[in-house]
């Protein structure tokens, strides 16, 4: 597989739910996306086939009932994915991004103090 993990938006969110759920079958994969999404069974299927092939995922064949599992780590995804976006979207600037992030969605005091915990480690990390 190349280093450069390039799952479309659809590809995404069947990887979101196999990370979430563990090995699945296609039809469990199926049932998750009916609940937010028009999508039809043979369109899961082929998908899903088309990310095996890509090596996106991984197939355990041995039951009647094919058996899906995410062939990518989840955070190295999102590591790829937000660095492209920060190459392409923000030209480059990471502190863009974190301040349009935190200026545009609802951000509780608890998670504030995550982020400031984080910031102060990284701070001690460079001294």
């Amino acid at each position: 597989m190349s280093n450069a993990i390039k799952p479309t938006e659809s590809e995404l969110e069947i990887l979101n739910i196999l990370w979430d759920k563990g090995p699945s079958t296609v039809r469990e994969v199926h049932e998750v996306l009916e609940k937010y999404k028009d999508a039809g069974y043979t369109t899961t299927l082929k998908l899903m086939q088309i990310m095996h092939e890509k090596t996106l995922l991984k197939r355990d064949a041995t039951n009647k009932s094919h058996v899906y599992i995410a062939n990518v780590s989840q955070e190295k995804t999102q590591g790829q994915l937000l660095k492209r976006m920060i190459d392409t979207v923000f030209n480059g600037s990471a502190s863009q991004l974190v301040m349009q992030a935190l200026g545009h969605s609802k951000t509780n005091s608890e998670e504030l103090q995550e982020i400031r915990k984080y910031l102060e480690d990284m701070e001690n990390r460079s001294k």
